[in-house]
């Protein structure tokens, strides 16, 4: 297939004439925190991709220092403020993201770099392949700011397990790459200059094999899953995720953000 691009915006993608798309958070600026035009790049790509004939596999990566720095602090403040309809609508828009690349017929890949914070959690744990930097940090940090990864944690349980989400959830704490791979987050930790090798190495590997074989595997491994939740239980998810948003916790800790000091919780 011939080559495509997209123009430059808060999310960026090509696809090469193998097909492989690479699909880039473009908010370097921000350290790629996503925002309201973030999630709506990332449906766009969606949208453009998912209508592309011959399309084999995605690989979703980071421009600048950090892959994704979990949700934009100032924009929330922003979001919180505003009626319980729109915090809703934020909310969906932000699961559905993140559903949408849970539930792609191709292979997903995802190369990270610096942090890889929050909400960038639940996108990694979406994708299907995930290689790291040595240096790469993680952090699944929203209690911190008084708010819940509610949207994410199918995908979390997923990927780690109860078990361990409940000690990275509950602590906020920032974790290695070594321990990202050690509990199931990561695949593959690499030197920082072997990264796009790796992940094209990788894509390599799954371009030989017969894709609508891929399509129905991938589909049979998901409905073994809780990555797939049902249509209630997802809606009761994006519900709590934006009800938690403009709590007194939640003003609280996005309070102790702008003013750089500790929560009183």
């Amino acid at each position: 297939m011939a080559d495509e691009t997209q123009a430059p915006g808060a999310v960026t993608w090509d696809v090469d004439e193998r097909g492989v798309a690479t699909v880039r958070l473009n908010r370097p600026e921000r350290n790629n925190a996503y925002d309201g035009t973030l999630i709506q790049g990332l449906h766009d790509a969606l949208d453009a991709l998912g209508t592309m004939p011959g399309l084999r596999a995605v690989a979703v990566s980071g421009n600048g220092r950090h892959f994704q720095a979990g949700a934009d602090l100032k924009w929330l403040a922003e979001v919180r403020s505003a009626d319980a309809a729109e915090n809703h609508r934020v909310s969906k828009a932000t699961a559905d993201a993140v559903d949408r690349l849970n539930r792609a017929p191709v292979p997903t890949f995802a190369a990270i770099r610096g942090a890889c914070v929050g909400g960038g959690t639940g996108l990694i744990a979406a994708c299907d392949v995930v290689v790291a930097t040595e240096t790469a940090k993680f952090a699944i940090s929203e209690v911190r700011w008084g708010l819940t990864a509610a949207i994410i944690v199918p995908q979390l349980v997923d990927a780690i397990g109860v078990r361990q989400l409940r000690r990275y959830a509950l602590t906020g704490e920032m974790f290695s790459a070594q321990d990202a791979q050690r509990i199931g987050l990561v695949h593959d930790v690499v030197p920082d200059d072997q990264l796009e090798d790796r992940v094209a190495e990788l894509i390599s590997k799954t371009l030989e094999n017969a894709p609508v074989a891929i399509a129905e595997t991938k589909a049979q491994i998901l409905a073994e899953g809780r990555g797939l939740a049902s249509p209630d239980h997802f809606e009761s998810l994006i519900a709590s995720h934006a009800k938690k948003r403009q709590s007194d916790e939640a003003s609280e800790g996005l309070a102790s953000f702008h003013e750089k000091r500790s929560a009183r919780w």
